[in-house]
Order: structure tokens, then sequence, then C-alpha cells
């Protein structure tokens, strides 16, 4: 003869296995996706030579955080991203209409490729401290950039509902941590 403290107790243990179940279903993209499931945004490429004001105009009309900078060849040489125009050009005094992107950019970049994993470029941009990084093809051609909030958009996809609707402080209890007593 089921109670009214039985029948919730079900419920809830019923929801727990059941957030586990969704837990579960989202490791295989985090560590199995590639990079290419990211959407990654068209690069937007200039030469070593172009002017630091032209590239600020650049992002800033683009809505990017960052321009890859490529060599004679079109190679990725560089990138230049809004924490170098804060670091290296404004926090040295520098005249931007003066600077070239070669003085003043990050050289030879860690890039990936759109087959590399995802999990891969998290680990890129949680310890190196990465918020874009370059996607070159095999000849190191700039074909997409990747951004954190690419990375959260694609995380926040992955997780259920029910998962993304726990109240703070909620836990997800395992089947072999429910008190059955």
């Amino acid at each position: 003869m089921g109670g009214e403290f039985e029948d919730e107790y079900s419920a809830t243990i019923d929801d727990d296995l059941h957030k586990t179940d969704d837990l579960r279903e989202t490791s295989g993209p985090l560590l199995n996706d590639t990079i290419a499931v990211l959407s990654p945004a068209e690069p937007i490429c200039l030469p070593e030579a172009a002017m630091v004001h032209e590239a600020v105009r650049t992002m800033l009309a683009h809505r990017q955080a960052g321009v890859l900078v490529t060599d004679g060849q079109g190679r990725l040489a560089g990138i230049f991203t809004e924490r170098d125009v804060l670091t290296r050009v404004v926090g040295r005094d520098l005249d931007a209409r003066r600077t070239p992107l070669g003085e003043v950019m990050t050289r030879n970049p860690e890039a990936l490729t759109a087959s590399d994993r995802v999990a891969y470029a998290i680990h890129c941009m949680s310890v190196a401290g990465y918020r874009t990084i370059p996607l070159v093809d095999g000849e190191r051609r700039p074909i997409g950039v990747v951004t954190v909030s690419d990375v959260v958009r694609w995380l926040a996809s992955l997780f259920p509902e029910a998962v993304l609707n726990l109240r703070p402080g909620d836990t997800i209890k395992h089947p072999q941590e429910v008190d059955a007593g």
C-alpha cells in the first residue's frame, strides 16, 4: 500500500535516475565531437604590414575579438586580439595608425584543425588562457576561428533541459547514493 511519502520518494528516485542517464548521454559528445560541430566563424585575415588601426576597425565592423595575421603566402603568422590592443598597443602607448600588426601580434599561435576534438580546444583555452583559437588547413592557411562563446553554446546544447533547470544548490543523486532507509 503506497502512501504519499512512498509515491514522492519513488518519483524523486526516477527523476534522479533520468538525470543520471541524461548526463551519461552527454559524455560521448564531450569526448568525441570535433571542432567542426562548433560551426567555426570565417577568419578575418590581414597581412603583417597592416596597421593596428585597420585591424581594430575590422574587428569592430565584424564584431570579432581578433584577426588572424598572414604571411606573404597566406599562412598563419600570428593573431591579434582585443587583449593585444590593451597590453601591446595602449599599454605601451603606441600609435595605432603607425604600428604594423607584425610588431604587436602574437607570433606563431597554437592553431587547431576542424578535425581536432572540442575537448582539446577546451583544454587549450583552459590551460593556456586562450579565448580565440585559429583553425588551419594542412598548409597552415587559416580556415576558421573558434571562440570561448562557440564552446559555451555547444556545451549548453548538450545538456538536457532537466539539468539546465536545476536550482542553485540542487544536486544530482546517483542511484548508489539514494538513501533507501
